[in-house]
């Protein structure tokens, strides 16, 4: 594996056990029953262990929508044209997606990072990471090469890297790429077992003959490529997606940064699965935001141990389930940073023999 990636790798750690404690000793003697407030308090302690503070907060967070084109939407795996992620790209870009309302109500900036798609943009608040133009046709040979993909891990980690610098601490994945649910389901099947069948779902909204069309070219990419389980990076390269193998990047550079990344969905997940594959320590600093109406997600998300907080109904990718759930995650930071404690209310804790 590339040299940079293993650096990235080496530098993500086991989450702070002290500040966990910290966390959770504070959150015990909160103006409550221990407890009580079930998946907050084990989100409140999960940010403490990787921050490595007590009382983590973010008022500085990003959603980075990593776009690229797909050659296998020459196979028909698509409702909508490949042109879609062009026009999409600059809906993005001019604040009018759904993501960009959703960030600007949990005061998240918006990232848009062009990593392959099939076209060039010209606009002032794009970040230009183009590897290629679009990956090649999987069902007819690879997607991209190893170093195209490789390149492109390192373009998310790099993104992830800039973000820092200018003072984000939290991450959302978001994503956006005519036909990569496509791909995110071969990445899975070819990474878990987990049938095609089982993996393909409906995507931008197809009918039962195209959705059964869908799952056949998976597995026929699948047996093609013969992408090697064993090595994630082989898997992206041969049936994955440019903004797949960055958002691995981005996942990978947080967790190395000790910054928290909000899962999104379907394909934000596959790239999440991907990342723990390669680095299983990254697994520690994810947080699942959501499960989507994609067959496949649930399962996916099983399979890689995460527990969603929202289940709302949600197929559009984008990073929009993930912006949601920071509403959550500013509650879990503010209930131990504001919340009175028995003693500082003057308030009777419960009786120890009692509980």
């Amino acid at each position: 594996m590339n040299s940079s990636i293993m650096q990235r790798i080496g530098e993500i750690h086991a989450l702070d056990i002290q500040a966990t404690e910290e966390a959770v000793s504070r959150l015990d003697n909160l103006t409550k029953p221990p407890g009580s407030l079930g998946k907050l308090e084990e989100l409140a302690a999960r940010l403490a262990g990787i921050t490595g503070k007590a009382l983590p907060s973010f008022p500085k967070r990003a959603v980075v929508v990593m776009a690229g084109d797909h050659g296998v939407c020459e196979e028909g795996i698509s409702a909508f044209p490949a042109e879609v992620t062009q026009q999409m790209v600059l809906n993005f870009l001019n604040g009018g997606a759904a993501v960009n309302v959703l960030s600007r109500q949990a005061k998240a900036d918006v990232l848009c990072v062009d990593i392959g798609v099939n076209g060039d943009i010209d606009h002032p608040e794009l970040l230009k990471r183009k590897i290629r133009y679009g990956t090649a046709n999987m069902a007819a040979g690879p997607a991209m090469s190893r170093e195209e993909a490789e390149a492109a891990i390192l373009a998310g980690a790099g993104v992830v890297s800039e973000a820092i610098s200018k003072g984000i601490t939290l991450f959302v994945t978001g994503e956006m790429g005519i036909g990569n649910t496509t791909a995110s389901s071969a990445v899975m099947s070819a990474l878990t077992g987990i049938t095609p069948l089982e993996s393909v779902g409906r995507g931008t909204g197809l009918n039962d003959e195209r959705l059964r069309h869908k799952a056949v070219i998976v597995q026929r990419a699948i047996e093609l490529n013969k992408p090697d389980a064993e090595d994630p990076v082989d898997v992206l390269a041969k049936v994955g997606g440019l903004e797949l193998a960055g958002l691995v990047g981005v996942i990978l550079q947080a967790a190395a940064s000790r910054c928290p990344v909000v899962i999104d969905g379907f394909i934000s997940t596959a790239a999440a699965l991907a990342a723990i594959r390669i680095a299983p320590e990254a697994r520690e600093y994810m947080i699942a935001s959501h499960v989507s109406e994609e067959q496949g997600h649930a399962l996916l998300l099983r399979e890689i141990g995460l527990v969603p907080m929202l289940d709302l109904g949600m197929r559009l990718g984008e990073g929009t389930g993930g912006v949601l759930a920071l509403h959550l995650i500013d509650a879990a930071c503010r209930i131990p940073a504001e919340m009175a404690t028995f003693e500082s209310a003057g308030i009777s804790g419960a009786d120890e023999g009692l509980q």
